[in-house]
């Protein structure tokens, strides 16, 4: 079908399938950041549980070293601070991600002579994809 298409609507397409990759790769990225701030915040909850005066040991490449408890409690919220506002971030691209690939999308099939609503489904996320 590609072939058949003017030049400028082939590059639109192009254009289409790099916005669908970036979306697919700024939602890997924010479920990533997602579970490394759910597993964060689950470890400074279960260290409130813990008595200050415990022998604490983290987890430095494949060691454990010996660690303070006012060190590692530091180290956990300002983890789960960076790790929110990445997460933000995250969903920030991803919404503009969307908007571009839908603008792109109807320019296409106007394009096409489709209009909106017309042409072949299935090529976007749809709003809250990923989520």
């Amino acid at each position: 079908m590609q072939g058949n298409l003017p030049p400028e609507a082939q590059e639109k397409l192009e254009e289409l399938q790099d916005l669908q990759e970036k979306a697919q790769q700024v939602a890997a990225q924010k479920q990533q950041a997602e579970t490394q701030l759910q597993e964060s915040e689950n470890a400074l909850e279960e260290l409130e549980d813990i008595d200050e005066d415990a022998t604490m040991y983290r987890q430095v490449g494949e060691l454990l070293v010996k660690t303070e408890y006012d060190d590692a409690s530091e180290d956990l919220e300002e983890k789960v601070e960076s790790l929110e506002v990445r997460v933000e971030t995250l969903e920030k691209q991803e919404e503009r991600v969307q908007e571009q690939f839908e603008e792109l999308q109807e320019e296409l099939q106007n394009m096409l002579g489709g209009g909106p609503g017309g042409g072949p489904g299935g090529m976007g996320g749809g709003p809250g994809a990923g989520d």
